[in-house]
């Protein structure tokens, strides 16, 4: 295969089909969650290592690591690191397909179980063709993701040393446009997140008897209004922002004013700036709103957060230049952004690169739903494309090709 022959790498993926298939239907229907991944990081490992791959399993729990140096002389060898997430959700699947999930309560309704089969397909071609590609590659199989606490873990534990890696290259099913479509974001793709948790204390008293106490549940109900205008009213029009409180507990009967209420939510922004602006008008509303209703408000964010997902401009160009030769400009979009975050941040802040978009939906097929949905499917035709477009880039950046 010659390094730049992008038929033989789509002719090869293609060929790949029916193995790639058959891992991401076992895995489907062997979902696991979140730092559970054990069953499918023994399975990731074998294949890797069969393909003589240097492995090393356990990083972040249970993430898996896979080395290999390519065999071609390049002027200037940098280390790729290709990133593959592995988890499942805690969803019932309710999709009627003859690889349901065998767990209740456990499924694969993101696309983890695809990319998971797309890397494997990935470190298959590249193995085979080590000597079209020279610097070292190294495959990162993520857990954890969904609950975003997989990469920081893996970092913990050294996935970023040893050889430290220049680039990052990662993909994700793409449910919302047709099967073809490629997705790669200028700048920002996915918003940072920041969670965080309100608690309104005020003074318990009876139902009958409200002026006896302070009550922070009507507090709480003029606070959730309050900060819905933080985005509507304190920020340009021209700029994006989500502030959602998507969790409520407070009280014990229905003629009871409890002493306290909690609030538990997410900001969502594509800047460090729009994000800080958004923490600090909470702050300010919380306080000011306990105030007007005499309670107080304790305001405390998660102490990490998820930074936006940004695309390197040159290698967000490479991977969109690769990406239209190999299926057709008209297929691929520059324009795709979601407030969804993801912590493959993490690995593009300390090695740039690209993060892009698989289109797996097809209406034709009924195939329309929704990540994250009890009925979420793909399009299998999305696979051999990933492993296609994937193998192309990355072995385009090893090999030191300019964008």
């Amino acid at each position: 295969m010659n390094t730049l022959d992008f038929e033989s790498i789509r002719r090869e993926s293609e060929a790949l089909r029916e193995q790639v298939v058959a891992i991401r239907r076992d895995l489907h229907q062997h979902p696991e969650l979140a730092f559970e991944e054990v069953r499918t990081a023994g399975i990731v490992a074998q294949a890797l290592s069969a393909l003589g791959y240097e492995v090393q399993t356990g990083v972040g729990k249970t993430g898996v690591v896979g080395l290999m140096e390519g065999a071609r002389a390049v002027e200037r060898p940098i280390t790729l690191l290709l990133r593959f997430d592995m988890d499942a959700l805690p969803i019932h699947e309710e999709a009627d397909v003859p690889f349901k999930s065998l767990h209740p309560g456990k499924m694969h309704a993101c696309g983890h179980d695809a990319h998971t089969a797309i890397g494997i397909g990935v470190a298959t071609l590249l193995a085979r063709h080590r000597d079209v590609w020279g610097g070292t590659v190294k495959f990162v199989f993520q857990p954890a993701e969904e609950i975003v606490g997989g990469a920081l873990a893996m970092i913990q534990d050294g996935v970023l040393e040893n050889p430290r890696p220049d680039h990052t290259l990662a993909l994700h099913m793409w449910a919302d446009e047709e099967v073809g479509t490629i997705g790669v974001t200028e700048g920002a793709a996915l918003a940072a997140s920041r969670a965080f948790t309100l608690t309104v204390r005020g003074r318990g008293s009876h139902g009958a008897s409200p002026h006896l106490g302070r009550d922070p549940i009507v507090a709480a109900a003029h606070l959730i209004t309050a900060l819905q205008t933080i985005v509507s009213r304190n920020l340009s029009p021209l700029e994006s922002g989500v502030v959602t409180i998507g969790s409520i507990h407070g009280g014990t009967a229905p003629n009871i004013i409890p002493d306290a209420v909690e609030l538990r939510g997410t900001l969502r922004a594509f800047s460090d700036e729009v994000m800080q602006h958004l923490q600090a008008r909470v702050q300010t509303i919380a306080q000011q709103v306990a105030a007007a209703f005499e309670v107080s408000a304790e305001l405390a964010f998660n102490s990490t957060g998820t930074p936006a997902t940004v695309n390197d401009a040159r290698i967000g160009a490479l991977v969109r230049e690769t990406a239209a030769a190999m299926f057709g400009a008209g297929r691929v979009r520059s324009d795709y952004r979601t407030m969804g975050a993801e912590d493959c941040a993490f690995f593009l802040q300390a090695a740039p690169g690209a993060y892009f978009f698989v289109g797996a939906g097809n209406k034709a097929k009924g195939i329309t739903e929704p990540h994250h949905s009890p009925r979420f499917q793909i399009d299998e035709d999305a696979l051999p494309i990933g492993v296609a477009l994937m193998t192309a880039a990355a072995i385009r950046l090893l090999n030191g090709e300019p964008a």
